[in-house]
């Protein structure tokens, strides 16, 4: 086979995904963009023990099916490997998004311009309460469809479980990258995150079915909810 030399790193750069190369120190000698995000949602020393828990006890490459959950992130299976004793490597594969089960009523859609949508239901939440609330929001998401009745009735449960808190942070963002498959076709994913210092979880079973009704993934936490919204047209 012919060989010619080729700079991969800009390739390893824009992969999906993570790639870390630590020391025997576990200093980052190297990560990729997608490791990068990644490290705002766990610490280094969690991720170099891992890539020493799996690494192979010989040199070469070792691929481990596992689960794990780091906030947003999903992840089926590690490969942590070592060329020699200064360098050691562990890439990270995404676990695919669930399709969702509940079929679409189109007839129930309808347009939404999803700011509106969320200022409408912070200001009846507010009604009820004094809590400290910011709002930070993109007013460039596009308008997609929603069935706007269960998508207000999934908001009011998630805000009512922050009820009790004394300040709450809610961010809507654009997820550049991410996606959802939805009758077979990739739709793109708004993020809605609540935060606080703790929560009531006492609904979240409702919270979760109610997600599920609007092909919504939600993320669950003693201290937030995230809601991956896809932008269907």
């Amino acid at each position: 086979m012919n060989t010619i030399s080729i700079d991969f790193q800009p390739f390893i750069d824009w992969d999906n995904s993570p790639f870390i190369l630590f020391n025997p120190q576990g200093k980052i000698l190297y990560l990729n963009n997608s490791a990068e995000i990644l490290f705002g949602y766990v610490s280094k020393k969690e991720l170099y023990d891992l890539a020493l828990a799996y690494a192979p006890q010989s040199f070469g490459y070792k691929t481990t099916t596992m689960n794990l959950n780091y906030d947003t992130f999903s992840f089926y299976a590690v490969t942590v490997g070592y060329e020699n004793e200064e360098q050691l490597s562990i890439r990270f594969y995404h676990a695919p998004r669930t399709k969702s089960t509940t079929p679409i009523e189109r007839e129930k859609l309808a347009t939404t311009d999803i700011n509106l949508l969320l200022e409408a239901n912070i200001t009846l939440f507010k009604t009820k309460n004094n809590n400290n609330l910011q709002l930070l929001t993109d007013p460039d998401i596009p308008h997609f469809k929603i069935d706007q009745n269960q998508f207000s009735k999934l908001l009011r449960k998630v805000l009512e479980s922050f009820f009790y808190s004394d300040s709450i942070l809610i961010t809507l963002k654009l997820l550049v990258g991410e996606h959802i498959i939805i009758e077979e076709k990739k739709v793109r994913v708004i993020q809605l995150s609540v935060k606080s210092d703790n929560r009531c979880i006492k609904s979240d079973q409702e919270i979760k079915n109610l997600s599920d009704q609007c092909h919504i993934n939600c993320v669950l936490h003693t201290c937030y909810i995230k809601l991956e919204i896809p932008l269907i047209q």
